[in-house]
């Protein structure tokens, strides 16, 4: 390849394509039609002789000289963007979509305030909420799928913190809540202290991303040499709430989300008669959205968001 002949627009095209995972994405994200995006492509494998990303089902999968390029491309393309414009994005001016991936007991708490600062600021950015089915939004957020993941994702923050400065995700912790136990109110449990026998001799719901049957209840559970009965298990906190108001069974979920349910003043609470470790709820994005104005602007508005939700402190 020669560099002195090389057109550096090739070079936002890789980027953008690598940030994005796919042409149609990236042709908006630059402005051009994605033919033209995918004519550059090809200037750009001609000028370095080889792929750098061939077709897949779900999009744009990057060759290893693709993504051995990237790194230094990302980082020459911020050290100059911060260089020529470092506060380039004007949230009233910037019309930007951005992604979030939540599940329906966090965006009920956090969109309405997220809501509020857009339009209070009256910016032009557009959010989308997607849903999240998964405690790893890992893929997600690396396959460019999601922009920001915001939930309670122990294992994946602990390989990530694992991982040190060799890892491409970054964390951020927003609040901490506690599980409790949820029944509606007038349940028989709901006038006395919970026992481990009484509550293993009740019937549950659990609330499960995966559909998996078996929790973090289940976990502590075991290791008192207990069980408990699941009668049914849905991946929703709203539908959590709507069965247990209207039934006896009880649900374990973070406090925070109780109100988010939709049970509001149909459900009660009471302290679990196990101990489980505190809910960290924390927002998650990869490397590649660590300095852009736009993503550094959406993190701010969700700490803030937060912030307003965050329960407070008990007396």
């Amino acid at each position: 390849m020669n560099f002195r002949t090389l057109d550096l627009n090739l070079l936002r095209v890789l980027d953008a394509v690598m940030s994005e995972g796919s042409l149609t994405r990236a042709a908006q994200t630059l402005a051009m039609t994605q033919p033209a995006v995918s004519h550059a492509l090809k200037r750009l494998h001609d000028a370095v002789g080889e792929e750098l990303f061939v077709r897949s089902a779900h999009g744009m999968k990057p060759t290893p000289l693709a993504l051995s390029l990237w790194p230094q491309v990302r980082d020459a393309l911020g050290t100059l963007r911060q260089a020529l414009a470092p506060d380039s994005f004007d949230p009233r001016s910037d019309a930007v979509q951005l992604r979030i991936a939540m599940a329906d007991a966090t965006a009920a708490l956090l969109a309405p305030g997220l809501v509020a600062r857009i339009e209070q600021s009256q910016a032009l950015v557009n959010l989308r909420v997607l849903p999240l089915t998964t405690r790893d939004p890992r893929k997600l957020l690396e396959g460019g799928e999601a922009d920001l993941a915001v939930g309670f994702f122990p294992e994946a923050v602990a390989e990530i913190v694992a991982q040190g400065h060799d890892t491409a995700l970054r964390r951020a912790r927003l609040y901490d809540t506690r599980y409790v136990c949820v029944m509606r109110r007038g349940h028989p449990l709901a006038d006395a202290p919970l026992t481990v026998d009484s509550f293993c001799a009740a019937h549950h719901l659990l609330v499960s991303f995966s559909g998996r049957a078996f929790g973090y209840v289940d976990l502590a559970l075991q290791g008192l040499g207990r069980t408990r009965r699941v009668v049914l298990t849905v991946n929703q906190f709203f539908t959590a709430g709507r069965v247990v108001a209207q039934s006896d069974l009880l649900t374990v979920l973070p406090e925070g989300f109780v109100e988010a349910t939709g049970g509001g003043p149909e459900l009660v609470t009471r302290e679990l008669p196990l101990t489980l470790s505190p809910v960290t709820v924390e927002m998650l994005w990869h490397l590649r959205h660590d300095t852009t104005p736009a993503h550094r602007w959406l993190r701010e508005q969700v700490r803030g968001a937060a912030a307003d939700r965050r329960p407070a402190p008990a007396a």
